[in-house]
C-alpha cells in the first residue's frame, strides 16, 4: 500500500510535467496585466498594471510589494513576479475582475515564528517568507470554485482553508492540501 507521502510525491512529480496552456500563453503574450488587491488587515487597496508589452514595470511592482507587506512588522519583500502572474491567470480562469482580498502575503521570519508557535499548520520554511505565497479569496467566486481554478493552472501549491474562508497559492512545486 502506498503511503500518503509517497502518493503526494508522485502526484507532485506528475503535475510538474504539466504546464497550464493558459498560464504559458499568458507569460509569452504582450499587452497589459492588471491586478486589483485589497489588504484585509490594513484596508489598503491597489489596482495596477504591473506588466506592459513583455516587461514588468518596476514602479508598479514596488507598489505591489508595499500592499503585500507583512502587516504585523511592516516589513516588505520583493514579491515573486510569477506569483503575480499566477494571480492574473487565476482571474482569467475564473472570468472575475474584482480585486483579490489578501489575507496574508509576505511574512517576516518573526511573524512566521510567532504564527507557528500560536497557531497550527504554519510551515517552518513557509514560502510566504520568500514572497512566493499568498492567501486570498476572490469576491464573486465561491471558494471551492477558486480552489478548483487554481488547481487547473498546475502552477504551484494550492491550499484550501474553508473554515478560514481563503485559499493559499504559491509558486513552489505543484502540490495541494
Amino acid at each position: 500500500m502506498m503511503k500518503r507521502r509517497d502518493f503526494l510525491g508522485c502526484t507532485a512529480a506528475t503535475l510538474t510535467t504539466l504546464i497550464s496552456p493558459a498560464l504559458l500563453a499568458q507569460t509569452r503574450s504582450s499587452g497589459t496585466r492588471t491586478l486589483g488587491l485589497y489588504n484585509t488587515h490594513t484596508g489598503e487597496q491597489l489596482r495596477t498594471s504591473y506588466w506592459l508589452d513583455g516587461q514588468y514595470l518596476p514602479q508598479e511592482l514596488k507598489l505591489i510589494n508595499h500592499i503585500l507587506r507583512d502587516y504585523r512588522t511592516d516589513e516588505q519583500a520583493v514579491m515573486d513576479p510569477q506569483l503575480l502572474d499566477l494571480l492574473h491567470a487565476l482571474q482569467l480562469r475564473t472570468g472575475q475582475s474584482t480585486d483579490f482580498e489578501v489575507i496574508s502575503a509576505y511574512r517576516s521570519a518573526a511573524s512566521n515564528d510567532w504564527l507557528q508557535k500560536t497557531g497550527s499548520g504554519v510551515a517552518k520554511r513557509s514560502l510566504h517568507m520568500l514572497g512566493k505565497a499568498i492567501d486570498i479569496r476572490l469576491p464573486g467566486i465561491e471558494l471551492t470554485h477558486l480552489r478548483q481554478a487554481a488547481l487547473t493552472l498546475h502552477a504551484g501549491g494550492v491550499g484550501y482553508y474553508p473554515e478560514s474562508n481563503f485559499i493559499h497559492v504559491d509558486t513552489g512545486r505543484p502540490r495541494f492540501w
